[in-house]
């Protein structure tokens, strides 16, 4: 087993943003200390500039695509190797949200190769904490042209055509590219992206910093990305399995599930050509690899796991009734 892939732990890279509380310390234990506040921490990240460290084993101290440089389809499968290189293709994040987030769109991935900024921006958001009364923005509420958009943008009037959704523990929400939305004050989630860090943002309710600055606006740049059609849908529906695996989000750029467990459970991936993230959302769990030789690492809430594509089989022990979701690439 000496020197073979393992069940990878990260160091988490930590963001000062204006509108983030306190969470990631008080409810994730994370010191961010010496920022002021912390919107965001980054578990898992191949982002150029902000990737995570590996903590844990003899890969310790390695970025996160050094390792995919070194041990390719091994490390993500050879499949998504061949579709993305040398980047790992997913990012993780937990995101505390004190006051509301800029109103804001992300490119697909044909609009961002042409303007040259790699990979498109898909997410999803898994609703760990809300307080009452929360809400986010996701998409349209009526159909408007572009015209119509740029006329309430310019009244400071977005919120008659935006679409308001209340959010709870546990709620779901896919948000393609192209799909105008806000995470509202009081909401604690787990990010599932694409590897991307392009924001374009739309309206930034008029705040300043605190040397009285505004953040830049991307009116023009938004414009060709924005899906300026209604859905019937913008919350997922989620039917969760005691004890077993149950879909949330199926899509071209990342699947992800939910495993809900009390009790052992053996997973097998040796169908898979991929590898696999879990995301501990609740509670904590050790994951046991390999056998006689057999390796455990555990993660509880605010820690990410990556199991390389050449594990084949794990089983998942919860200390108390746990959550976690499980990412990868179909």
């Amino acid at each position: 087993m000496e020197n073979q892939l393992y069940p990878l732990k990260f160091s988490p890279v930590l963001k000062d943003k204006i509108w983030g509380g306190s969470k990631i310390k008080s409810v994730l234990g994370i010191d961010f200390e010496p920022l002021p506040n912390c919107g965001e921490a980054w578990v898992m990240s191949g982002v150029e500039g902000n990737q995570t460290a590996i903590v844990n084993g003899f890969l310790a101290g390695n970025d996160l695509n050094e390792l995919v440089e070194i041990y390719m389809g091994d490390l993500v499968g050879d499949s998504v190797y061949e579709r993305f290189g040398d980047e790992f293709p997913i990012l993780v994040k937990f995101i505390d949200a004190a006051d509301y987030l800029s109103i804001q769109v992300h490119p697909d991935d044909e609009l961002a190769a042409k303007r040259n900024i790699g990979y498109g921006k898909s997410e999803m958001w898994y609703i760990i904490a809300a307080d009452p009364g929360s809400e986010l923005i996701s998409g349209f509420s009526k159909r408007v042209d572009q015209a119509t958009y740029l006329k309430h943008l310019e009244n400071k009037s977005l919120r008659e055509i935006l679409n308001f959704e209340k959010v709870g523990k546990g709620d779901v929400f896919y948000i393609p590219a192209g799909r105008v939305h806000a995470l509202g004050p009081g909401i604690f989630l787990a990010e599932i992206q694409q590897t991307s860090d392009t924001t374009y943002r739309i309206y930034d309710w008029d705040r300043v910093d605190s040397e009285g600055k505004s953040r830049e606006l991307h009116v023009d740049e938004a414009l060709d990305a924005i899906d300026f059609n209604v859905y019937d849908d913008y919350k997922t529906k989620v039917e969760p399995k005691a004890n077993g695996t149950a879909n949330l989000v199926t899509s071209p750029f990342f699947t992800t599930n939910i495993i809900k467990l009390d009790k052992a459970l053996a997973k097998d991936y040796s169908e898979l050509d991929s590898f696999v993230i879990y995301v501990c959302v609740g509670g904590s769990v050790t994951v046991v690899h390999g056998g006689e030789t057999e390796l455990q690492v555990k993660i509880s809430q605010g820690e990410a796991l990556l199991l390389p594509a050449a594990i084949d089989r794990v089983d998942i022990i919860p200390s108390v009734s746990s959550e976690i979701l499980e990412v990868y690439i179909a």
